[in-house]
């Protein structure tokens, strides 16, 4: 006879410091769920907003935080004594103090009863994550301790210990255990060691933040802890983005032996997901009979501690209740991932943070047309979830929980009670004010493009000049030194033609803001706007950016994706949402029209004054973050990497250029609008890269070290058994190093 289950798991859309939300949110998932006939509560609910308190430095965050576990018990009991069948131990994570010492925990009870609290054994402490300075790993693998619990819980409970530490659960029909986050990341993940152990069932209350491109190692990494080891495997994952840089993309999954059986959205408005599977117990135990090796190294293995739980996931008339079946996985391309993760984040800052809406400085390039997208995309997405969801409603395997917070939402940012948005084109109109900021350097086909795909996606146009200010704010210099600064072009210098682009950068930033918050009061609607910037991942690797200029925003969606994926999204959006002004803005050369024209044609492009094409800052990017590479490590790479691109004595031409505006534009970090998280060698050293911002912009002996390379570099190499020596190039001054055979 089989033994099937059903589990479920969930992604919350939680809020750091939001302490009565989050705790309706985890409500949602329980008494929803209890409430139903198939009744099916979730296995692990997912708080990584409750991991920031520790950021208020206090001890006194430690009781806050065992409130909302008090409230939530009467409502778990519920919903699981209406269910035999159901998914056991719900779990939440919070902060718990044991022995003095701060740990990262999950809190597992059932029916008012804490049965274990299991902190976390690895943290994540790289990138965007500091766990060390807020927690202490559990280091005492396979042990546990008692834990008093709090007067508040003893009260609920009627327990005054629990045990505390590296345990698993074993219930009267199965056994449960459970890892934390970053835990499956590590070379030796706790599931190995508990799949080995008898462990059949595996949760995960993960908070992994979307990248691009990353879902597909998630979702390895499950896949192959069940296909190396059997059993069952859980993954809860936040989403939303918890008010910060990050956006936690969902996409919660249920998996067995390999196979994916539940797949959640990777990309919603919906604040709770709720994923159910039903699955056959002996399917875990043949599956694990049939490989030798894993049997072997059961059978050495060091037992986990067991709590004993009085309580049964299957039950004896489930013999016609049909097992969940396997699923493709069903992956979004990279122009689909920016379509939705950024909107999505769009979304949420625009929600909490209680403003009318979006204001966007439109240049008519291809930078701020993808901002624009975003946008519009957004307003693609809400104008869906309020069409489906006015109400609770099933799809297979997944439960969305709307009750319409998306229209509440929007009805408050709009500030119509009555609004129920329907065309895209219309909330876009709402919620995003578009302003093309024209100085006599601008041409009038970045000014026809710019209103064309204003047009297009519905947003509110606006069109004026910074000439007067321009002139006004030169003219008090020129006031003042008695000079008049002019453009290269012009018979200035470097240093005046660089000074009089920086001053139209700049206003332009003081203009965005001063519509921002009275662009609204002039036509007569309540509220602000949020100023969106558009500068992308590469330029601000490179500093090819003005300090404080109209990238100076209040967040910037693009500020962590490449230009070469920008387009890719451009090209997308063109075709998912018919905008054929997309089509010009892509075929235009990029250009930041701060120089003057040469007969009304633009005569500066961003590629001629970096130095590099974007597709090559994009290279230096990822050597640079993710291969930690120097200027001659980057030298070496790049060797071999352009053999047939280029000679060595160009490629250390290019990485000495672009070391050198690296380290010159390194403080423009420190000043980045908070963005959207995106890729993996994003600059933005106020929590992700924390490299100096101070560098030794002529890096002496990193340079001389490539320089004696391009010297003294050759290949010697056998051909056909005679010795030939190739020099590569000509050494200056040395005539003799010529390519010859001997």
């Amino acid at each position: 006879m089989g033994r099937k289950v059903t589990v479920a798991t969930c992604a919350l859309n939680q809020w750091a410091l939001d302490f009565e939300g989050n705790l309706q949110r985890i409500l949602k998932t329980a008494t929803g769920v209890g409430i139903i006939i198939t009744s099916r509560t979730p296995s692990c609910i997912r708080s990584k907003s409750w991991l920031p308190f520790w950021n208020l430095r206090s001890l006194r965050t430690s009781s806050v935080t065992w409130e909302c576990p008090r409230k939530l018990r009467p409502a778990t009991d519920i919903a699981l004594c209406c269910s035999q069948t159901g998914a056991c131990v719900p779990s939440l994570h919070r902060p718990v103090m044991h022995r003095n010492v701060r740990y990262n925990c999950r809190v597992i009870f059932l029916n008012r009863r804490v049965l274990l609290i299991r902190p976390k054994m690895a943290l994540a402490n790289e990138g965007n994550y500091r766990e060390l300075r807020w927690f202490t790993p559990w280091s005492r693998s396979r042990q546990t301790e008692e834990y008093f619990l709090p007067r508040m819980i003893q009260d609920v409970t009627k327990q005054e210990t629990v045990p505390f530490g590296d345990a698993v659960l074993a219930t009267r029909d199965t056994c449960i255990g459970s890892e934390i986050c970053e835990e499956l990341w590590t070379p030796h993940s706790p599931h190995v060691h508990m799949g080995l152990d008898g462990v059949e069932i595996f949760t995960n209350a993960s908070g992994s933040h979307h990248v691009l491109r990353k879902a597909h190692a998630r979702v390895d990494l499950v896949t192959m802890a069940t296909t190396k080891n059997g059993g069952i495997y859980l993954l809860a994952n936040q989403k939303g983005c918890d008010g910060d840089r990050l956006y936690y993309d969902g996409c919660a999954l249920i998996a067995m032996n390999g196979h994916i059986f539940a797949q959640g959205s990777q990309f919603s408005l919906n604040d709770v997901e709720v994923l159910t599977a039903t699955l056959d117990l002996e399917d875990v135990r043949s599956y694990r009979a049939e490989i030798s090796s894993r049997n072997l190294a059961a059978s050495k293995v060091s037992p986990y501690p067991r709590v004993k739980v009085d309580f049964a996931l299957s039950c004896h008339e489930d013999l016609l209740e049909p097992p969940s079946e396997p699923i493709e996985w069903k992956y979004h391309s990279p122009a689909e991932e920016i379509s939705l993760g950024p909107a999505c984040w769009l979304w949420d800052f625009l929600r909490r943070s209680r403003q009318a809406g979006f204001l966007l400085p439109l240049s008519g390039g291809v930078d701020s047309a993808a901002t624009a997208c975003l946008v519009y995309s957004m307003c693609h997405q809400v104008c869906e979830a309020v069409k489906h969801g006015r109400g609770r409603y099933l799809l297979p395997a997944v439960w969305w929980f709307s009750d319409q917070e998306v229209l509440a939402d929007v009805r408050t940012i709009v500030d119509q009670l009555s609004y129920t948005p329907q065309d895209p084109r219309d909330l876009c109109g709402r919620v995003l004010t578009t302003c093309y900021m024209a100085s006599e350097n601008s041409s009038q086909e970045t000014c026809d493009r710019a209103r064309e795909l204003a047009q297009q996606i519905g947003s509110h146009h606006i069109g004026l000049h910074i000439d007067p200010a321009v002139k006004a704010v030169v003219g008090i210099f020129s006031l003042v030194t008695g000079k008049r600064p002019l453009f290269a072009v012009h018979g200035g210098s470097s240093r005046e033609n660089l000074a009089l682009q920086n001053v139209q950068a700049r206003l332009r930033m003081v203009v965005a803001y001063l519509f921002a918050q009275l662009s609204l009061w002039a036509r007569g609607a309540r509220g602000g706007l949020l100023v969106l910037g558009s500068a992308n991942v590469d330029e601000s690797l490179l500093g090819y950016l003005t300090k404080y200029d109209c990238s100076s925003a209040d967040i910037n969606p693009i500020g962590g994706i490449s230009k070469t994926d920008l387009k890719a999204f451009v090209q997308f959006c063109m075709e998912r949402f018919q905008l054929p002004a997309l089509q010009g803005i892509l075929a235009a050369p990029a250009t930041a029209e701060l120089e003057p024209l040469t007969d009304g044609k633009v005569s500066q492009t961003d590629e001629e004054d970096m130095g590099m094409t974007y597709a090559e800052l994009s290279i230096y990017g990822r050597l640079r973050k993710i291969a930690k590479a120097g200027p001659y490590s980057m030298f070496c790479r790049l060797l071999t990497m352009w053999k047939d691109v280029c000679p060595p004595r160009q490629v250390a031409d290019r990485v000495r250029h672009f070391f050198s505006k690296y380290s010159m534009n390194r403080h423009k970090m420190t000043t980045l609008t908070p963005a959207y998280h995106a890729e993996s060698y994003s600059p933005d050293d106020n929590r992700f890269d924390l490299r100096p911002f101070l560098y030794h912009t002529s890096w002496p002996w990193q340079f001389r070290c490539i320089e004696d390379a391009v010297s003294w570099a050759h290949v010697a190499f056998l051909v056909g058994g005679v010795r030939r020596r190739r020099w590569l190039w000509e050494c200056p001054g040395r005539p003799c190093l010529q390519t010859r055979s001997q």
